[in-house]
């Protein structure tokens, strides 16, 4: 959505607030913006009507602002949202909290009341930037349109560097009317805001002989390896080393799935194999992964017998929730090809062995193989036919549940950019909106949502936005009748009490009516002929929005899982089934 910024004016000319902020948003070169005008911003929305920026009307501004982190996550680039005052922006909380949580670039523009009412509780106040101040990299409360050049330039800057995350533009209304002359800044000076980028030299010798000495590494790669844009260094270092990699929910695709190398997703619903690797390393090298108590589990028992080597852009994660026998703080890109260089001159410990253990693991416990019984869907079974149909080319996108392990599983992700999904803050409802930002900004590609029943209900409202906007999304609704991973923990941990979790989806709503009313094509399918069926039918459609319910089995469950606050050790691949580690193997 922004690429580099252009060349600055020669000459002032007078803009008026509004009309500067939409031309420092072009200067950055944004060519999107999702948004949902209201009174406090019209000002904007009134020279955006002449703009060659595109503009996708939502039909809530939390959409829009998902919908600007899929634009980013499958772009690369800075997301842009645009909300009004009071409920308008207090709706961007959640995006701006996701995307917080997984360092996504993000500018969220709002609206705010004139600045002499800020502070009496006028009309649709909310006081946004206060509200979002833990959630954002930085912030801003505009008062003066003098101020709006240097601003969104900032913002933009703050957005995609360092540590990338969401930057918020608060404009009181007097602001984006006031005429002054527009001056661009010549460079961005934020004396306080220096991330480092190289990785201090004595901190990689450190790791470099670390992991020179290691009989059983595992790497763990973190979203930040994709958002550094180092897949090519990660693939590079892998080949060199033949370290073993166990890659976190937002870093599916920063190695190809079926790399005899990647262990799959550790964690509470991680790969045995990802699991038993980093409780059984002697070293455990983290590169842009901040230690989520989903990856760890019980923290005094996390990788017991390993040194921890972690490395990340973001100094304040470094010791957080574990301590770094070697620290190091710089850009992944930077880390891992610096370590290239260094262990290559280094004699390597044979890794065979540990190779031929952990193989054992993968052969021996993989994930979803599950088939439809008494004739109702296994919804393994379903994400795993809708990756062999749509490929590991197309974009995954999903909602937050049951399906969204499996699709972390079972989908095809072989390329970094090509799995979105709400990790850190686990948002329901994230699925649709993030494929039709996804789809805005990536147009030849084919982007899939794999959602639940229950996240569809919360943002499907969208799919009239896509409709209406001919945004092609393709959306897979896995629906089970039920809040599936809650039931889960009921059927688990609650003595089967479901108390709230039945969504009687398979009376109301009626999933492909529903579509049909919102301007896509809907389908259903209730047996596995069906499936293949109305997947191939998905496949062929590409003038409009098609969304494809599958009815599965209401009592599936998402294994391997490690109970929560348990040890990693503890991971179950039933209800009462424990792995054999085989540890005589090693």
């Amino acid at each position: 959505m922004a690429g580099e910024p252009k060349p600055r004016e020669t000459h002032a000319v007078e803009l008026t607030g509004a009309q500067a902020l939409l031309k420092s948003l072009e200067r950055l070169g944004v060519d999107t913006v999702f948004g949902l005008p209201g009174g406090a911003i019209l000002p904007l929305y009134d020279p955006l009507f002449d703009s060659d920026i595109r503009h996708v009307l939502v039909r809530h501004e939390q959409a829009a602002g998902h919908a600007a982190e899929g634009y980013a996550v499958a772009t690369g680039r800075v997301g842009v949202c645009i909300a009004t005052s009071g409920p308008g922006a207090t709706n961007l909380v959640t995006p701006i909290g996701d995307a917080y949580m997984d360092s996504v670039p993000l500018i969220a523009i709002t609206g705010q009341v004139k600045s002499t009412s800020i502070g009496t509780d006028a009309f649709q106040e909310a006081d946004i930037r206060g509200i979002t101040t833990p959630i954002t990299k930085h912030n801003y409360l505009i008062t003066c349109a003098e101020e709006i050049p240097a601003a969104l330039a900032e913002a933009y800057h703050i957005a995609r560097t360092g540590r990338p995350g969401p930057v918020l533009v608060d404009v009181a209304g007097d602001a984006l009317r006031e005429v002054v002359p527009f001056v661009w800044p010549e460079k961005v000076v934020l004396p306080g805001y220096k991330p480092t980028v190289t990785p201090h030299a004595r901190q990689m010798a450190s790791a470099a002989h670390v992991l020179a000495k290691a009989e059983r590494p595992v790497l763990v790669a973190g979203g930040g390896i994709i958002r550094a844009k180092a897949a090519k260094e990660l693939a590079a270092f892998v080949r060199a080393t033949g370290i073993p990699v166990a890659t976190t929910l937002t870093a599916k695709g920063v190695l190809p799935s079926g790399d005899p190398l990647n262990l799959g997703m550790p964690g509470m619903h991680g790969t045995v194999a990802a699991v038993g690797a980093i409780q059984r390393a002697d070293v455990v090298l983290a590169v842009g992964m901040r230690f989520d108590d989903r990856v760890t589990g019980e923290l005094t028992t996390f990788a017991p017998h390993a040194t921890v080597i972690h490395a990340d852009i973001d100094p304040a994660e470094i010791g957080k929730n574990v301590d770094a026998d070697v620290p190091i703080v710089g850009d992944a890109r930077k880390v891992l090809a610096g370590l290239t260089a260094r262990l290559e001159d280094k004699k390597l410990q044979d890794l065979t062995p540990w190779h031929d253990y952990l193989q054992g693991l993968k052969d021996r416990y993989q994930v979803g193989r599950e088939r439809s019984a008494d004739g109702v869907l296994a919804p393994q079974w379903v994400v795993r036919r809708i990756g062999e149909q749509f490929g590991p080319e197309a974009i995954y996108t999903t909602g937050v549940g049951q399906h969204q392990m499996w699709a972390a599983h079972l989908l095809p992700i072989d390329q970094p950019n090509h799995f979105l999904t709400s990790g850190g803050a686990g948002t329901m409802g994230y699925c649709v909106p993030a494929a039709m930002g996804a789809q805005v900004g990536r147009p030849g590609a084919v982007v899939v949502g794999v959602d639940g029943d229950g996240s569809f209900q919360m943002t499907n409202q969208e799919i009239v936005t896509c409709a209406l906007n001919h945004i092609p999304v393709k959306i897979a609704v896995i629906n089970n009748n039920t809040l599936g991973m809650v039931r889960q923990w009921q059927s688990l941990f609650y003595n089967e009490r479901y108390s709230n979790t039945d969504l009687h989806s398979d009376q109301l709503p009626d999933i492909p009516e529903l579509a049909e009313a919102m301007g896509a094509v809907g389908l259903r399918a209730t047996t596995e002929d069906e499936v293949d069926e109305v997947l191939a039918r998905a496949a062929e459609i590409n003038d409009r929005p098609v969304v494809m319910e599958f009815v599965c089995e209401k009592d599936a469950m998402v294994w391997p899982m490690v109970p929560a606050g348990t040890s990693n050790d503890d991971i179950r691949i039933a209800r009462d089934m424990a792995p054999n580690w085989g540890e005589d193997e090693l």
